[in-house]
């Protein structure tokens, strides 16, 4: 797998899962009905870092974003969004992804990510914690998942 920074050429490859992941509405706290333009301007703004991770035929099979989580004198902590293509899901590959970031929030010089609204039923909640992450709380009946109701948003943090 190789992963690396996204190009403008890499949107029409996440758009199509970063769509059907979001208008299925159970793991990230985005309008189910955004549209492409806006999707693309949340995922790829200047302030943030984009990744691709491809498979050996350079399909793109996940993407990531890394930027800052606040401005000014709490600038060095980050924080990072991450997506795996359904179909490829399974794999291992959001965990080679997130393992990428997180070093690359290092390298840049981050001390901590932070997570702010983490679907509590989001199955990646057991890999944030595998990869040391934890939850500081939990902000309770903060989503209304399409299948379980309400549910909370974790924040979640780690040190780098």
């Amino acid at each position: 797998m190789l992963i690396r920074e996204a190009t403008a050429d890499d949107w029409p490859h996440i758009w199509p899962f970063w769509h059907r992941i979001v208008a299925a509405g159970e793991t990230y706290a985005w309008d189910p009905d955004t549209s492409e333009e806006d999707a693309r301007a949340l995922w790829t703004s200047p302030a943030k870092r984009v990744y691709v991770a491809e498979d050996d035929t350079g399909a793109v099979l996940a993407s990531a974003y890394l930027t800052p989580n606040y401005g000014g004198p709490a600038a060095r902590i980050a924080n990072a969004g991450f997506m795996v293509d359904p179909d490829r899901a399974g794999r291992g590959t959001g965990r080679v992804l997130a393992e990428y970031v997180l070093d690359a929030a290092r390298a840049d010089g981050y001390r901590a990510m932070v997570f702010n609204a983490v679907v509590e039923t989001n199955p990646a909640v057991r890999l944030w914690t595998s990869l040391g992450f934890t939850i500081l709380g939990t902000v309770p009946d903060a989503f209304d998942h399409p299948r379980h109701g309400r549910v909370g948003l974790h924040i979640m943090h780690r040190a780098l």
